[in-house]
């Protein structure tokens, strides 16, 4: 069966701004920004059909004739289910939300913006936990997962995944090799690095790039970590994700020889589990991190 209903994070910013008659004060109550609420509005309009909920005006907001159906059909619902999952599920320490993030971004992207986060929110306090291969988003001990797209695997139906970043791949190496690259096709004479769970993003980058010929592989990482300070020290050509190089590139410990960013059609995910209610902590957190994605993207 396809199912019609929308996220529970879009109902609850909805039935916040009903009940309290303004954006800014169903931001202030869910502890996120007034520009996610009004993200969560639009994308539930959206969902139905493009059907206005609220009519805007000088004065504030009042709901609109199919505002006021589906408040009455919604609210008595989310909030039964409010009830029935605070008899199930642990209450969660206040003020604590539990990430799990894939190791090369959390190390090289997230923790380097995290006091930004907590400057901005400084009641929760951030706890990392233990990030596993063959996740099946399960676990009640993580808030937030974000976690990379990979062959072959679907997304289990009660996670609700968003793309974050991450999806374009380019070559990068050490500035004593780039004087050696004067175009794509002397790579052929290069040894390549490679993420060992990923074989297949040379070739894909390749192609994109016009070679007739097939580029032979050189040895494999299965951490982007460990790919990342191969390359730096000299030992080969390494292809991979410009948000995990970015202090890199920043202070020339690496340089992308060729600007040719090829999608490899997977990318890095924030995932939550969306059967189960989502808390403020949860909700700013993904506001954030959103933010800071779209702002990576414009500086490129």
């Amino acid at each position: 069966m396809k199912l019609r209903s929308p996220s529970l994070v879009e109902l609850h910013a909805f039935l916040a701004v009903c009940r309290l008659g303004s954006f800014r004060q169903a931001a202030e109550d869910l502890c996120v920004t007034q520009a996610a609420v009004s993200r969560a509005v639009q994308r539930l309009e959206q969902h139905l059909g493009d059907c206005r909920l609220f009519e805007r005006s000088h004065q504030g907001v009042v709901l609109s004739e199919r505002g006021r159906q589906l408040r009455q059909l919604t609210e008595r619902h989310v909030l039964a289910l409010e009830s029935a999952t605070a008899l199930f599920v642990a209450p969660r320490a206040p003020g604590k939300l539990r990430l799990s993030v894939i190791p090369t971004l959390g190390t090289k992207w997230l923790l380097p913006r995290l006091p930004r986060f907590q400057a901005r929110h400084p009641g929760l306090d951030i706890e990392m936990r233990q990030f596993r291969h063959d996740e099946d988003f399960s676990r009640d001990d993580v808030d937030v997962w974000i976690d990379v797209k990979r062959p072959r695997r679907r997304w289990p139906a009660r996670l609700q995944a968003t793309y974050l970043m991450g999806r374009d791949i380019v070559p990068v190496c050490a500035p004593q090799v780039a004087p050696r690259l004067q175009r794509p096709a002397d790579l052929a004479r290069e040894v390549l690095l490679h993420h060992t769970n990923f074989p297949d993003n040379w070739a894909r980058w390749a192609h994109a790039a016009g070679l007739q010929r097939e580029l032979k592989l050189g040895p494999g990482y299965d951490l982007s970590m460990n790919l990342i300070f191969a390359a730096k020290e000299g030992v080969g050509i390494a292809i991979t994700q410009p948000c995990l190089i970015e202090r890199e590139l920043q202070t020339g410990e690496l340089v992308i020889p060729f600007a040719l960013p090829v999608s490899t059609g997977r990318g890095y995910f924030l995932c939550i589990d969306k059967d189960r209610p989502a808390t403020p902590g949860q909700l700013a957190f993904i506001d954030w991190v959103q933010e800071e994605a779209k702002r990576m993207a414009e500086s490129v």
